[in-house]
C-alpha cells in the first residue's frame, strides 16, 4: 500500500470530524457491552495518542490494521488502518492460544476436567496406540502443554524440530500426527517439576482435543457456548484440518472489538456483565509466571508476560501474542487493555515494532510523573 492510500485511511477512520491533529475522537459503535469514553476522561493524553496517526503514515509499524485502547473498562480509542475495519475478522495467529487456556478453566470448573496435573494422553485414549509411547509420554500433563514445557520434541522456533507445526498442516489428520510426535532424548524436569520452555503449537492443539473429549461436544461449539456466546461474540471463523478438527493452537479470527472483550474478560478476573465466565482462581493461575522464556519475557498458561516502558516506570503486561505482531495486552497496574492487529507475518522485528507502538504511542499517554516507578 502506498503512502497516499494509508494517509486516506487514517484520516477517515481516526480523525474524521476532529477539530485538530491532536483530537482523538471518542469511539462509537454497536451496543455490544463495551462502554466508551474520551481518552482525557481516563487520564490519557490525547496528543500522545494522536501521534499514532503519523507513525502509521510513516510506516513505522507496517501492516497495522487496528489499535484499540481501553482503560478502567472503557474503550477510549478505536482506530482502523490499511484494510482493517470494525467487521474485519482478524487473523491474530497464535494470540488465540490464550482462548484455549480460558476454555480449559471453564472445563475444570464444570468438572469435565479434574486437574491440570492429570496425564494428557489419558484424555486421548481413543487415539492409542501412540508412536514413541512409554513412561515419558504418559507423564506429560495438561500443565505441561499449557506452560509450553512438555517432553514432546516440538519447537516451532526450530524448523528442524519433528514437532514443528508446519509439519502438521499438509496432513489430513492433525490429531494422529500430534500424538505421534517423538520425545526429547534429554528431557528433564527441574526442581519445580517442570521441563524447559519449548514453544509447541501441537501441544495446544492437543489440549483442544482433550477438552473436546472431556466435554462431549466439538471444542469449537464448547468455546462458543462457554465463552464466545456469553461475551456476545457471534462473528468468528475457526481454522480446521481437512478432517474438520478444530485448531485450538491459534488462528481463531475475531473482530477487533471482540478481541477487546477477551482482554476485558482477563482484566476483570474472568467476569463479564456480572457473570463469572472463567473462575477467578483459574485466572490467577493463568496469569502467574510458570516458565522464563528469555531476558525480556516470561510465560504463564498460554499467556505471555513482559515489562513495558512508561512515564510511570516499568509496567508488567500480560498478553496474548501472535505472528505478525498481533497482541491483546493487559497492564494490571493501570487497568489498561490494548488490542493491536497486524498482518506483518514472518517479518523480522514484527514483535519489537509492536512493543515500540505500545510504549511510545499508548503507554506514553499515561499522565504519570517521569520519576515514578
Amino acid at each position: 500500500m502506498n503512502r497516499r492510500r494509508l494517509t486516506l485511511i487514517v484520516a477517515v477512520t481516526l480523525a474524521a470530524g476532529c477539530g485538530g491533529a491532536e483530537d482523538v475522537p471518542s469511539p462509537a459503535g454497536p451496543d455490544d457491552g463495551i462502554e466508551v469514553a474520551a481518552p482525557e476522561s481516563a487520564g490519557l493524553r490525547p496528543d500522545v495518542l494522536a501521534g499514532l496517526n503519523q507513525a502509521l503514515i510513516d510506516q513505522s509499524f507496517p501492516d497495522t490494521t487496528s489499535v484499540l485502547v481501553l482503560k478502567d473498562g472503557k474503550l477510549l480509542v478505536e482506530s482502523y488502518f490499511a484494510g482493517g475495519g470494525p467487521e474485519v475478522l482478524n487473523d491474530t495467529r497464535s494470540a488465540m492460544k490464550s482462548v484455549t487456556a480460558l476454555a480449559v478453566g471453564t472445563a475444570l470448573a464444570a468438572g469435565a476436567l479434574q486437574s491440570i496435573d492429570d496425564p494428557a494422553f489419558a484424555g486421548l485414549a481413543d487415539l492409542a496406540p501412540f508412536a514413541h509411547d512409554g513412561p515419558l509420554k504418559q507423564q506429560i500433563t495438561l500443565a505441561d502443554f499449557l506452560s509450553m514445557s512438555s517432553a514432546l520434541d516440538c519447537n516451532d522456533w526450530n524448523e528442524a524440530s519433528p514437532g514443528n507445526e508446519e509439519n502438521m498442516y499438509p496432513l489430513d489428520d492433525w490429531s494422529r500426527w500430534a500424538v505421534d510426535i517423538p520425545l526429547k532424548a534429554d528431557y528433564q524436569r527441574d526442581e519445580t517439576g517442570r521441563g524447559p520452555f519449548s514453544y509447541c503449537t501441537a501441544g495446544v492443539f492437543l489440549l483442544g482435543q482433550i477438552v473436546e473429549r472431556a466435554v462431549g461436544v466439538p471444542v469449537d461449539q464448547y468455546v462458543d457456548r462457554a465463552l464466545l456466546g456469553p461475551l456476545g461474540i457471534t462473528h468468528r471463523e475457526w481454522t480446521r484440518s481437512p478432517r474438520g478438527q478444530t485448531m485450538t493452537g491459534g488462528g481463531l479470527r475475531l473482530r477487533s472489538r471482540d478481541l477487546a472483550k477477551l482482554g476485558l474478560l482477563v482484566a476483570t478476573g474472568g467476569r463479564w456483565r456480572e457473570q463469572q465466565l472463567v473462575p477467578q482462581d483459574w485466572m490467577n493461575n493463568v496469569l502467574s509466571v510458570w516458565r522464563n522464556v528469555d531476558a525480556e519475557q516470561d510465560y504463564g498458561l498460554l499467556f505471555w508476560r513482559r515489562q513495558y516502558r512508561s512515564p510511570c516506570g516499568p509496567l508488567a503486561g500480560w498478553y496474548m501474542g501472535g505472528n505478525g505482531g498481533n497482541v491483546v495486552v493487559y497492564v494490571p497496574d493501570h487497568s489498561i487493555v490494548v488490542v493491536v492487529t497486524r498482518r506483518h507475518y514472518n517479518q523480522p522485528g514484527m514483535h519489537q515494532q509492536t512493543v515500540s507502538l505500545l510504549e511510545n504511542h499508548v503507554l506514553a499517554a499515561l499522565t504519570c510523573s517521569t520519576s515514578a516507578g
